[in-house]
């Protein structure tokens, strides 16, 4: 199972006027895993799809804050 959220290590100038980043993290979507659409793929409800942005369950990717857990330490 691939993961959605990647993450990397950017550059940090000793010069630099911040406080760095050291990790930085982006989502990639779900249809990069997909492939191709096999037959008989489950689907949502047209009004619930609406809500969820897609037709399909399987490229349904909440996005969740990586920053979340600090807020919460």
């Amino acid at each position: 199972m691939p993961t959605h959220r990647k993450s990397y290590h950017p550059y940090i100038s000793p010069f630099d006027p911040c406080p760095p980043i050291k990790t930085k993290t982006y989502e990639t979507p779900a249809q990069l895993y997909l492939g191709f659409q096999p037959k008989g793929l489950d689907q949502y409800q047209p009004s619930e799809a609406l809500k969820k942005g897609t037709l399909w369950p399987a490229l349904y990717s909440p996005y969740t804050s990586p920053y979340e857990k600090n807020k919460r330490e």
